[in-house]
């Protein structure tokens, strides 16, 4: 048999920046979509609007995403 070795994403491969830029009602866990990827996970509602950062790369218009 053939196994396969898929790399599963962890805390460990996010930037520092990253995890210092989310709002304290946001956490990374796996993926509910693909269970090798973190996902964002909101503890509580988050308004419209909220914005959290830094930026970090190029910005897109809404037409070019």
């Amino acid at each position: 048999t053939t196994e396969s070795t898929v790399a599963v994403e962890t805390l460990d491969d996010v930037p520092e920046h990253v995890l210092r830029g989310l709002p304290e009602d946001v956490r990374l866990f796996p993926s509910a979509v693909d269970k090798t990827r973190l996902g964002v996970w909101a503890t509580k509602s988050i308004l419209k609007g909220k914005k959290f950062g830094p930026f970090v790369g190029d910005k897109k218009k809404r037409s070019q995403v």
